[in-house]
């Protein structure tokens, strides 16, 4: 694993503790519903069936399809009040990652890790990318995607000081800072009057 940035890239506004900022339930949808929509289509193609999935950094809803039939969903997240009210989640795990990168999973457990517009607050984006790597099976699937909003007290200053084309070029950097991806790609889904997605995803190389 390379780290290209420096540190001060990854400061925040708010630096108290993650668990104070998310001590209460937000059950709200951070993108509009014809955004959940592309998300959920872009699911329903690439995801297979019977699957076993992360959803990390996991909240009240994973926007999975109702056409995916996975074996389980894991959640791991912030909220355990948030993830006990989302009905796709078979079991989770209160886990910070900006704490602790290393997911509290043995290697090779998905077939899938899904990130939905969080990936804006890690503040170890290489760390857990490169460990997302270790617990996905072989040619496994790292899906992250985020649209222009974010808690801009939580996020990081490289997110904050920069635009949705460059936070693409961001996340693609994330997974080769990460090392063993392959097949990086970037998606883009930006109507004029609803909110943008932005779809970056890469497989396990071995």
């Amino acid at each position: 694993m390379v780290d290209y940035f420096p540190q001060e890239y990854f400061r925040r506004h708010d630096s108290s503790s993650d668990f104070n900022f998310y001590s209460f339930p937000r059950k709200v949808v951070h993108i509009d519903t014809w955004a959940i929509a592309q998300l959920r289509d872009y699911y329903a193609h690439v995801l297979p069936q019977d699957a076993v999935i992360l959803d990390m950094m996991s909240s009240w809803r994973s926007h999975l399809p109702d056409s995916l039939q996975p074996k389980r969903v894991i959640g791991l997240g912030m909220n355990a009040e948030e993830m006990e009210d989302n009905p796709q989640l078979n079991k989770f795990i209160v886990h910070n990652l900006n704490d602790k990168p290393q997911l509290p999973y043995e290697d090779k457990q998905f077939d899938a890790v899904l990130c939905a517009v969080s990936v804006q607050y890690l503040t170890q984006p290489a760390k857990v990318f490169a460990d997302v790597n270790r617990v996905l099976k072989p040619n496994g699937q790292f899906i992250v995607s985020f649209s222009n909003r974010c808690f801009p007290t939580k996020a990081v200053e490289v997110w904050l000081q920069t635009t949705d084309n460059q936070h693409m070029a961001l996340v693609t950097q994330y997974f080769e800072m990460a090392g063993n991806y392959t097949d990086i790609e970037a998606e883009s889904f930006t109507p004029p009057i609803h909110d943008p997605l932005f779809i970056i995803s890469g497989r396990k190389a071995e």
